[in-house]
């Protein structure tokens, strides 16, 4: 059963806790996750109907929260496709108003940008993997679309967005299911040569990818080895003064929103 959140509960919601964990195989020493600092630039743009919501997660057994957005002039977003958000290790979903994603994408739709809905759920800190009982990444393949289709959301027209540990998620999601998304965002992704994206790269042929990293950012130099290891090349490879955090990742979100709305937009060819 969905527990509804206030919006005041939801543009309240504070930052998430950074910690220790290990993620992409990574220890916390490597990653470098978003430290107290400056936030994102928000765009001056209203949040058109954004949601938080609790729901039951069968595949992570436990309740996790769950958001939305639509941009402001689409009503509900009945009918829009979705890009699925996947999060960081200090950060969950009710950090998503502080963050200003909502309005974002408003204001990406209003320079151009295909309107499209965004939608993600509490992950936990497992790299989107799976844990004993605990799989984060099934939650996002199964549930997840089917709870946008329940919204009324086209969930047959899906890409996915992440950074840091989120970003490592959607590039591993995308080479479990080849050809299920119509294209991936990463900014920042926790990867590193020798992992389980690296090794798996060859199956994103076909699958648009787009990678944005901080010259500043200690996995600049992984995520660009990335960019040459991919089968085909990326379609945006962006490399900016930046660091590991939403100071520099909320100057590439309008171009990641760009993309991700034209990804989203035509038909898939049969």
């Amino acid at each position: 059963m969905a527990h509804i959140l206030t919006r005041r509960t939801l543009l309240a919601a504070g930052a998430g806790v950074a910690g220790a964990a290990v993620v992409g195989g990574l220890t916390a020493r490597r990653l470098a996750e978003p430290r107290p600092g400056p936030g994102p630039a928000v765009p001056d743009a209203p949040a058109g109907d954004e949601r938080l919501i609790r729901i039951a997660s069968g595949a992570r057994g436990r309740e996790v929260d769950l958001w939305t957005a639509v941009p402001e002039g689409y009503g509900d977003g009945r009918g829009l496709p979705v890009c699925l958000v996947l999060h960081g290790a200090s950060a969950t979903p009710r950090d998503y108003g502080r963050f200003g994603l909502a309005r974002f994408l408003t204001d990406a739709v209003r320079r151009g940008a295909p309107p499209f809905a965004l939608a993600g759920a509490t992950g936990g800190r497992l790299s989107w993997r799976r844990s004993g009982d605990d799989d984060p990444q099934r939650m996002v393949r199964e549930e997840l679309p089917a709870w946008c289709a329940r919204r009324g959301f086209d969930s047959s027209r899906l890409a996915v967005w992440g950074w840091s540990m989120g970003g490592f998620g959607a590039l591993l999601l995308a080479e479990a299911y080849p050809g299920w998304l119509r294209a991936v965002a990463a900014f920042s992704p926790a990867v590193r040569p020798g992992d389980a994206v690296f090794t798996g790269a060859d199956r994103l042929r076909g699958t648009p990818v787009g990678l944005w990293c901080g010259r500043q950012d200690n996995f600049l130099k992984d995520v660009r080895a990335l960019a040459r290891a991919l089968p085909e090349p990326p379609v945006r490879a962006a490399w900016a003064d930046g660091r590991h955090n939403f100071a520099y990742w909320g100057t590439v979100i309008p171009d990641a929103f760009a993309l991700l709305g034209a990804a989203l937009t035509p038909p898939r060819k049969a």
